[in-house]
């Protein structure tokens, strides 16, 4: 693994800001490793760039902890930070995936409304940070690759951010598209 402790740092910060429902600091920390996994291409910074994200997203949204079935959620989402940390103190990257592994896990035991919205934070998290790395010059396939998206996910996100005004029609005029469709392609 190429940044321990970098990851060490952001999952430690983390878990103290979310005893504090902290999600600005949540998104922040997730930020950090966004930066780490643009110029390393890591997989285990990319990871953990999703999952805190992710995280921060879930905790700004206190109309989940109504749900059936959150505080099922919200242990495992805790004890697998723990499991990370203290992989990560180890040396153990096995331990570490394992603790990623067991936070998406969760999320499939869930049900009902909350596993619905849970996965689409997820994947809006994906897809966020995949725009932030693209943003840092990597190619928008190899980083639509690196995150498990397709290249029209994160064509369409870079394009709304890029051009706020295309999300509020959605109408694409001709240069846009032809921009886009070089991205991809060419």
């Amino acid at each position: 693994m190429h940044e321990r402790e970098n990851i060490l740092r952001i999952f430690q910060g983390t878990k103290e800001a979310v005893a504090r429902e902290d999600s600005a600091k949540i998104k922040e920390l997730s930020n950090q490793t966004t930066n780490s996994a643009a110029l390393m291409h890591d997989p285990d910074n990319i990871a953990a760039a999703v999952i805190v994200y992710s995280l921060s997203k879930i905790i700004e949204r206190q109309d989940y902890k109504k749900l059936p079935g959150w505080d099922k959620f919200y242990k495992i989402y805790l004890e697998s930070i723990d499991k990370i940390i203290n992989a990560l103190k180890e040396g153990n990257d096995e331990g570490y995936k394992e603790g990623i592994k067991e936070i998406r896990e969760g999320i499939n035991k869930l049900s009902g409304k909350l596993k619905d919205r849970i996965q689409d934070v997820f994947r809006d998290a994906s897809i966020n940070k995949a725009s932030r790395i693209y943003e840092h010059g990597i190619s928008m396939e190899r980083t639509a690759k690196l995150l498990g998206i397709t290249l029209y996910e994160l064509a369409s996100y870079a394009g709304e951010k890029e051009h706020p005004e295309i999300s509020k029609t959605k109408e694409i005029d001709v240069k846009t598209r032809i921009k886009t469709a070089m991205e991809i392609f060419g």
